[in-house]
């Protein structure tokens, strides 16, 4: 009987020939070797597929969609396609250190009532080139329970624990609580890293273990207004959630401080297109 692996790296892909093979790239460059990569095709019609198709490794295993389905859809998919003890979701454009597992395994093996472990990331162009090193995780360093999780998450009013790049989680806590929501779209990472720490507790690591790629052809670019929205209404719930007793006062803050955050992104992608046309 083959025996599962302790890890599995899960990558949704549609339309993703520009930069899937770097992604791919670093994740079999893991200094732990002891994972699978499962990447679910969501019907791509570019190349996405035969550039797959080039890497020889055991540990990648491909599944192809019969047709394209939400966003939503396609990351509880591959998620569930898993059978690794601990996960980790990586979108096809970003990319991950040698050593996040290894890092991020060995937190999870110290510590039982671990559901959630992150690290801070570099911000990065469509050439690969940092526009913003060591970001997230402000106030977040170390260990924490949910409620404090969820206090310092309202205060900011941003996503401070960061994209899925950069966190690893247990399967079992993703069954339970039934996986990507996706009602609101852009922060549904955030929400589910919530939802996640009802089952245990967070480790904030201070090395950046992962990249996130800002470009003109990610679903974030220019939908900074949409962003914000649905950022302050998931503020608002996790706030309104008994199960935190989040003060008043914090999400006023969080209200307060979320103007800033767009500002912050909006920034970025701006640096972006700048760059582009250099």
């Amino acid at each position: 009987m083959t025996r599962e692996p302790a890890v599995s790296i899960c990558l949704p892909a549609y339309q993703a020939e520009r930069y899937i093979a770097e992604a791919v790239r670093s994740v079999l460059a893991q200094s732990w070797r002891d994972f699978e990569l499962v990447v679910l095709d969501n019907a791509c019609t570019d190349q996405t597929a035969a550039i797959l198709r080039s890497f020889d490794d055991p540990r990648l295993r491909i599944v192809r969609n019969d047709e394209t389905v939400p966003l939503p859809e396609n990351w509880n998919r591959v998620v569930r396609l898993a059978s690794g003890e601990l996960i980790k979701v990586l979108c096809a454009d970003d990319l991950i250190h040698p050593d996040a597992l290894a890092r991020q395994v060995a937190a999870f093996r110290s510590d039982a009532t671990l559901a959630l472990a992150a690290s801070r990331r570099h911000v990065i162009d469509e050439s690969g080139v940092i526009l913003a090193a060591n970001r997230g995780l402000s106030g977040l360093l170390g260990r924490f329970d949910g409620r404090e999780v969820a206090r310092r998450v309202v205060r900011s009013g941003a996503n401070p624990i960061g994209e899925p790049a950069g966190v690893m989680f247990r399967r079992e806590h993703f069954e339970k609580v039934g996986g990507f929501d996706g009602e609101l779209l852009f922060p549904m990472d955030l929400d589910l890293w919530m939802k996640l720490l009802r089952h245990g507790h967070f480790i904030g690591i201070g090395q950046s273990l992962a990249a996130f790629r800002v470009s003109r052809f990610s679903l974030s670019a220019g939908l900074t207004r949409t962003q914000y929205r649905e950022q302050l209404e998931l503020t608002s719930r996790i706030a309104e959630d008994d199960a935190w007793q989040i003060p008043r006062g914090d999400l006023l803050l969080g209200r307060a401080r979320a103007p800033l955050a767009k500002l912050r992104r909006r920034t970025i992608f701006e640096l972006v297109r700048l760059s582009a046309r250099l």
